[in-house]
C-alpha cells in the first residue's frame, strides 16, 4: 500500500463525521438485509401455498387377480405432477397345483375423466413368475422354471376424498403357454 493511500485512509477513519456515521450505516444495512430476507420468505410462502396440489403421487394397494395373477401387494408412483404417467412394482402369488411367486411391474397412464377423481387407467406390464408345475392347464412340465407374462391392462380408477383408491380392470395375460382373459380389482391408500 502506498504512503499516500495510508494517509488518506487514516484521515477518513479519524474524521468525526464519518466515525459517528459508521454505526448508522451498519444498522441500515442490517435492517435492509432483514427486510429483503422477510420479503423473500413471504413471496416463497405465498407461492407455495397457492401452488399446492392435492394430487398424491404414491399408492400402495392390494390387487385381486390382475397383474399379480391371483393376488398381489403393489406400490405405484406417479411420475408427473398431475395424473398421468406412473410406474408400479409388487409381489404376488399364483396357485394351481402349487404356490407360485409372481413379481408384477409395469407402467400406466391415467386419463382424467370429467371428475378430477375418476380416470381411465391404461397400462403395460410384465409379471415374472417362478413356478413349480403346470400353468393354465398345459401338459408341459416346467418344474423349477420361471417365465415372464405380458399383461396389458385397461380399466376404471377412482380416487376418493379420504385418499382411498380403487380400480377394476381387464388384464389379459399372455405368455409362452397361451393367452388368458383376466380381470383385476384393486383397493389401497394414496399418500
Amino acid at each position: 500500500m502506498s504512503v499516500y493511500w495510508q494517509t488518506f485512509r487514516q484521515k477518513v477513519i479519524n474524521c468525526p463525521v464519518i466515525a459517528n456515521a459508521w454505526p448508522l450505516v451498519v444498522i441500515n444495512q442490517t435492517l435492509l438485509m432483514r427486510r429483503q430476507i422477510l420479503t423473500t420468505l413471504a413471496v416463497c410462502t405465498t407461492t407455495l401455498s397457492f401452488g399446492q396440489n392435492n394430487f398424491k403421487k404414491n399408492d400402495i394397494y392390494l390387487e385381486a387377480a390382475g397383474n399379480g395373477l391371483f393376488g398381489s401387494v403393489n406400490y405405484e408412483r406417479q411420475l408427473t405432477k398431475e395424473p398421468g404417467l406412473g410406474a408400479r412394482i409388487g409381489v404376488g402369488f399364483y396357485s394351481e397345483d402349487a404356490f407360485y411367486l409372481t413379481i408384477p411391474a409395469g407402467i400406466n397412464y391415467l386419463f382424467e375423466l370429467k371428475s378430477k377423481k375418476s380416470f381411465i387407467d391404461a397400462g403395460l406390464g410384465a409379471t415374472w413368475t417362478r413356478i413349480d408345475g403346470k400353468l393354465f392347464g398345459d401338459n408341459k412340465n416346467t418344474i423349477g422354471d420361471h417365465f415372464v407374462n405380458f399383461v396389458p391392462s385397461i380399466g376404471y380408477r377412482r380416487h376418493t376424498a379420504k385418499d382411498i383408491m380403487w380400480r377394476i380392470s381387464v388384464t389379459p395375460v399372455a405368455n409362452e403357454y397361451g393367452l388368458v382373459l383376466w380381470l383385476g380389482a384393486s383397493i389401497g391408500k394414496r399418500f
